[in-house]
């Protein structure tokens, strides 16, 4: 068996979890509601406050599906509770980020600004302090939808390996690279 399709997923206090007829699984809890797919054969078993999610049989692309599915359950459920948060900055001299509602403005060194419209379901939100890189801070509780968002963010200009400019995750590494060195004569 999967190591992570078997683990069980704790269920927390005020969240709901049920499998509909045509196999999908709706996870309500405090800060929303979210819906999971599951190939016809997959099922959910719900033992006090645990769920388990059982697979067919052991056919390889079932094993493959079965931690797939218990971790997007998993997220459902974080989501829902806690919800999900991502923190991008803009490194670069003149780069800058703002919004006006779901629309994201940015600066990042082309001739034009990319206005990016963000969807209803996350909660989105810029800051720009004088010495410190513009920030974007985006919250929601559907991780995919997200983490799909910050993506395309950080697509329009990924850091680069010697200075480090760009559009980088707060808490991201990235691998330097050293710069040509002088010959010597």
């Amino acid at each position: 068996m999967s190591r992570i399709g078997k683990a069980q997923i704790q269920i927390p206090k005020g969240v709901e979890i049920k499998l509909t007829a045509d196999n999908v699984v709706v996870v309500k809890g405090p800060k929303g509601e979210l819906h999971q797919p599951l190939k016809p054969n997959f099922s959910i078993e719900i033992v006090e406050d645990k769920l388990v999610v059982k697979r067919p049989n052991d056919e390889k692309q079932n094993k493959a599906l079965h931690g797939l599915y218990r971790s997007l359950i998993n997220n459902n459920v974080k989501g829902v509770t806690e919800g999900h948060k991502t923190q991008q900055e803009l490194v670069g001299v003149g780069y800058k980020a703002s919004n006006v509602g779901q629309v994201l403005d940015l600066s990042v060194g082309y001739s034009h600004r990319i206005m990016l419209e963000i969807p209803k379901e996350i909660n989105l939100t810029t800051i720009t302090e004088k010495g410190k890189n513009p920030t974007i801070i985006m919250e929601s509780v559907d991780k995919q939808l997200l983490g799909q968002v910050a993506a395309k963010i950080r697509g329009f200009r990924k850091p680069e390996p010697y200075k480090g400019k760009g559009i980088k995750f707060t808490n991201e590494q990235l691998r330097r690279k050293a710069g040509k060195s002088a010959s010597k004569k």
